[in-house]
């Protein structure tokens, strides 16, 4: 049987109507769930925008189905048994009104500073007269204009320790061997130094209380008007330390372990040029402390290397 060209013709512009429909339906799906994702998230920023920016207030609307309690105290009888005058409760708006810090006076921020009264007392030549009699007046009382705070640079003094030698007269000429006498001057803070105790105390608290490295310190005390070496400094903080410091360590490391309840923490450190290790090897500074029982707490550090 012969096939009409005319009906294959309209049976594939059937097929093609066909999946024309299917794609549009496809898309009006596509654009269905686009449209309802958009909605979803437009609600999220609602949301977002409205606990960022809108008003605040503890005050919560109920959930759906939730039932109101006032609701049910209505019905007779009511459908709770629950006293309603004891279940209200009265708020009343207080507000704290905190003092206010006053400000601290001159007197009180300065106590303890020593202070140094100016006295201007001379006058211009043509107002030391009175303008009515032209007889030359004399001061009769001060006062107060203003207060300043000066600061007083760190100054160096150098002392030099000289004995005196005491020598008897009488034997000098009628004995045979003559008698002196040398007195005695005070040891030094570190033998075959120059540092006194006020230099090298500064070192150590400027290392240790104010974290200021030898090195930056060297370029201190270049400024005052001596040159320090950083290796004298630390020389001077080492030897101080073993000498005087670490008899009061050992002291306060005995009271230590007579408590009942210690802790410990340690900090990762790095040394340089430490001897037979890697600067790039954790060191350890370990602090050691006593509980709180009531007593002066005691608190130590001990460096190790592991």
């Amino acid at each position: 049987m012969a096939v009409n060209p005319e009906e294959i013709r309209l049976t594939e512009l059937k097929d093609l109507i066909q999946e024309l429909n299917n794609t549009i339906k496809e898309l009006q799906d596509m654009l269905k769930e686009e449209r309802r994702q958009n909605a979803v998230l437009k609600e999220q920023v609602d949301l977002l925008t409205k606990k960022l920016f809108g008003k605040k207030s503890e005050k919560t609307a109920p959930w759906p189905g939730q039932m109101d309690i006032y609701e049910l105290m209505k019905t007779d009888p009511p459908a709770v048994d629950i006293d309603v005058e004891d279940s209200i409760v009265e708020y009343e708006e207080v507000i704290v009104k905190r003092p206010r810090k006053n400000k601290r006076t001159h007197e009180e921020a300065f106590k303890g500073i020593p202070v140094e009264e100016v006295i201007i007392d001379s006058l211009p030549e043509g107002e030391r007269y009175c303008p009515e009699c032209g007889t030359e007046m004399v001061p009769v009382g001060k006062e107060f204009e203003r207060r300043e705070l000066k600061f007083i640079p760190a100054s160096l003094k150098v002392i030099e320790y000289y004995t005196t030698t005491y020598g008897c007269p009488k034997c000098s000429k009628e004995a045979e061997k003559p008698v002196f006498v040398k007195t005695k001057a005070p040891v030094p803070l570190i033998p075959h130094s120059y540092a006194s105790s006020e230099t090298a105390a500064w070192a150590m608290y400027q290392k240790f209380a104010n974290s200021v490295p030898c090195c930056r310190q060297e370029k201190d005390w270049e400024q005052y008007g001596v040159k320090i070496n950083r290796n004298t400094l630390a020389n001077w903080i080492i030897f101080c330390s073993d000498e005087y410091l670490k008899p009061l360590y050992e002291f306060f490391h005995r009271k230590l372990l007579e408590r009942k309840f210690l802790m410990a923490d340690e900090t990762r450190i790095q040394v340089l040029k430490e001897p037979e290790r890697n600067p790039e090897t954790d060191s350890f500074m370990w602090l050691f402390r006593t509980g709180e029982d009531g007593d002066d707490p005691i608190i130590i550090y001990k460096y190790t290397q592991t």
